[in-house]
């Protein structure tokens, strides 16, 4: 558990330096495996069932792309 002396200093430091332990405790993550909790499954569970029952319900990521970044913004 992170104490919250840790918290405030982690939080004084500079953004740059933030970002970077950011970056590391993510680096580190990636390294071991994490159970996800059993909403988050029920969840990907739920949608992976919806995709399958229809697959051409969802948007291409050239569609995606489009709605965020319109041309010309």
């Amino acid at each position: 558990m992170i104490t919250s002396e840790l918290r405030q200093t982690v939080l004084q430091l500079p953004a740059e330096e933030r970002q970077e332990l950011a970056e590391v405790l993510s680096e580190s993550l990636e390294l071991e495996p994490v159970e996800l909790p059993i909403w988050q499954r029920q969840v990907l569970q739920t949608r992976l069932a919806q995709l399958e029952a229809n697959p051409e319900a969802g948007s291409s990521w050239e569609e995606v792309e489009a709605r965020i970044w319109p041309e010309g913004a």
